[in-house]
């Protein structure tokens, strides 16, 4: 029977660390994507793809930035609007062109799409997700007064701009995104976490937030009732005792065993730790989630490679 899957694609495969950010370079490691991609679209599946936007969002403040004094800034919500567009662009177009290169029957299309998050979610009190340039003690303290951003020292690097990053409570669009899988088409949905907004009595509003990509790819493919989860990264395998002589590779565990793991610390909250968590709640509906690296993802799905967490 065919299955429905959500794909969360790491920022590795669009843009790797220290890499120029020119459109080329992205271009390039996108279609390595799209190859994967379609390797599960001919194993019959319906596809949803998410995917960060770290780097290209944090570009566009750049330029956000140094072009202020010719044009107006963008708030936050709108950049991720930004970034969405043109990395669904560059991702629908090199997986349309694998359709064609393959003479399969699906098509693919990509929609910008508005993640809901609550005002009385904690970490709108407590921002902690930076985000942007770097700049000296001075200029931070200016950019406080000015903007009333909050500001904080990064690991002696300089200080950055912090934003609260929320919970998702509701993926909006998420009707069309299962009409678009009944119709055989592969889509592109939930890009960097999701346009944060909020809801009012007048309707939905954008807010300065970034949504935890692992957290929207959960509840999207909680909200379209997938059947698997998979979180594609830069590691084949997820382990304990990471960086040690004891090092373990995990393949296949229950929820109560990947709790126990999480629990007891084995999983940093910078890299493995939001990763675990979300495939643990997804797999606690008696689903599967799969954290496997981009290369194994055909293989991961059928059980041959990966670290799976079964409900």
């Amino acid at each position: 029977m065919p299955r429905r899957v959500v794909i969360a694609l790491g920022g590795n495969a669009i843009l790797k660390p220290h890499q120029s950010a020119t459109v080329e370079t992205q271009i390039a490691n996108i279609r390595s994507s799209a190859e994967q991609i379609i390797k599960l679209e001919k194993l019959d599946h319906q596809i949803v793809v998410t995917h960060g936007n770290g780097p290209q969002v944090g570009n566009i403040l750049r330029q956000n930035e140094e072009a202020k004094e010719v044009v107006p800034p963008f708030p936050l919500d709108v950049c991720n609007a930004e970034s969405q567009g043109f990395i669904g662009y560059l991702m629908e177009q090199s997986i349309k062109n694998e359709i064609e290169q393959e003479e399969l029957t699906c098509s693919v299309v990509t929609l910008l799409t508005q993640v809901e998050v609550s005002l009385e979610d904690p970490a709108f009190q407590e921002p902690s997700k930076p985000i942007g340039l770097f700049y000296d003690e001075a200029e931070a303290m200016t950019l406080a007064k000015e903007k009333n951003w909050i500001m904080q020292e990064d690991a002696g690097r300089g200080y950055r701009r912090v934003v609260p990053s929320p919970q998702p409570i509701a993926i909006h669009g998420v009707e069309a995104i299962v009409h678009l899988l009944n119709q055989n088409t592969i889509v592109i949905a939930g890009g960097g976490g999701g346009i944060p907004v909020i809801k009012e009595e007048t309707g939905l509003r954008g807010i300065e937030a970034v949504i935890d990509k692992d957290r929207t790819g959960k509840k999207l493919a909680e909200q379209i009732d997938a059947d698997v989860f998979m979180m594609l990264t830069d590691v084949s395998n997820v382990y304990i005792h990471y960086g040690t002589p004891q090092q373990e590779k995990l393949t296949e565990l229950s929820v109560d065993e990947a709790e126990g793991y999480f629990d007891a610390g084995h999983f940093a909250e910078g890299s493995m730790g939001p990763k675990m968590e979300a495939a643990i709640g997804f797999a606690k509906q008696g689903k599967t989630a799969i954290i496997c690296s981009l290369e194994e993802a055909d293989l991961a799905l059928s059980g041959q490679a990966g670290t799976r967490i079964v409900g």
